[in-house]
């Protein structure tokens, strides 16, 4: 008998940090989202979706201006995923160009007739780097190059119709996440030196919260992905391939790695070198930023409308979720106002 509901189990109790809301949203949040609405990249009713997506559990710990930046990466990289969930392996490559052409750029006005995912990341990016410093500059270029790297392999096993083992997955979704470019405001402050940034005891406490965010995220998006064909990119449909299991199973799966994950977490944390007392205090509000995006993530998905319309706060306490039908998606290469944002109304 088909499945009509699934459970969502709750992988967030034992975390050790608070769900916040940064206080600046008030001042900053209406110019984020104005300046957002002038790039015209959605449909008026793809637009109101964005405008209920609260930005304010990321970074609550972030100042008035990197708050503005947390708000600016949200948005582009909402965008960005709504672009590339459409379009052929060729299409994202083509984004991919030119949105790495404006982060190396910032100052130099883009094409006319280009894509607007162009200028967008011209003018986040250009206001972003009045406040980054210049190590915190260079880990976000790296990261966000793997994320294109990522959504182009991605759009790739979309268009051969590829489901991937576990391990395999795991791989490519550990950077199109998106989340390590999300961590860029929590840096931007700090001037935290490659051999630190990339020493492999605060690489495993950074792939870790990847990991965490990445888990939760595929957990509550698979319903809204299985329903608009975007389900073989996704840990759920990965488990239950692999293993054969039924989707509460996989979702048992999920939550169980989940917790292996925050173990070695917080073993990582017990285990991390000094460095001096100033480059330790840097660590130490870096590895907080990231935390805090977990919860943030985690509570900010049943908050919004994004994965579950109206129903968030009801589906976090009754954990059960009806299954969405089918529905289409099409691909949109420059038809800016025709990219369709999905509203999920369980």
């Amino acid at each position: 008998m088909p499945e009509t509901t699934f459970t969502l189990p709750d992988t967030m109790t034992s975390w050790p940090w608070p769900r916040r809301v940064n206080p600046h949203l008030e001042s900053v949040g209406k110019e984020a989202t104005e300046w957002f609405h002038s790039f015209s990249l959605f449909n008026p009713k793809s637009l109101a979706a964005f405008d209920r997506c609260d930005p304010s559990l990321a970074g609550p710990q972030l100042d008035e201006a990197h708050f503005r930046m947390e708000c600016d990466i949200m948005f582009w990289a909402f965008a960005v995923d709504e672009y590339t969930d459409v379009e052929s392996a060729s299409i994202v490559r083509e984004m991919s160009y030119i949105m790495m052409d404006a982060l190396e750029h910032p100052h130099e006005p883009r094409p006319e007739g280009e894509v607007r995912l162009g200028e967008l990341t011209r003018q986040f990016w250009a206001r972003a780097i009045k406040i980054t410093t210049p190590e915190a500059q260079r880990h976000f270029i790296h990261n966000v190059a793997l994320f294109f790297e990522s959504l182009v392999t991605q759009a790739a096993d979309r268009d051969a119709d590829v489901c991937r083992s576990i391990s395999d997955y795991l791989i490519v979704r550990r950077n199109n996440v998106g989340i390590r470019g999300s961590f860029a405001p929590a840096e931007a402050s700090l001037s935290i030196p490659d051999d630190v940034f990339l020493h492999p005891a605060l690489q495993t406490l950074s792939d870790s919260i990847v990991e965490l965010v990445l888990i939760d995220n595929d957990m509550v998006s698979y319903n809204r992905e299985q329903a608009t064909g975007d389900e073989n990119h996704n840990l759920i449909t990965v488990v239950r391939r692999e293993l054969g299991c039924s989707l509460n199973d996989a979702f048992a799966w999920a939550a169980s790695y989940h917790a292996e994950v925050q173990e070695l977490f917080h073993a990582g944390m017990e285990s991390l070198p000094s460095w001096g007392p100033r480059m330790d205090n840097q660590v130490r509000q870096y590895i907080e930023g990231m935390a805090y995006w977990v919860r943030g993530s985690h509570a900010w998905s049943y908050e919004s409308p994004r994965y579950f319309g109206s129903r968030g706060p009801e589906i976090q306490k009754t954990r059960k979720v009806p299954l969405l039908d089918k529905v289409e998606k099409p691909g949109t290469m420059g038809k800016e106002q025709d990219v369709i944002v999905d509203v999920i109304d369980l």
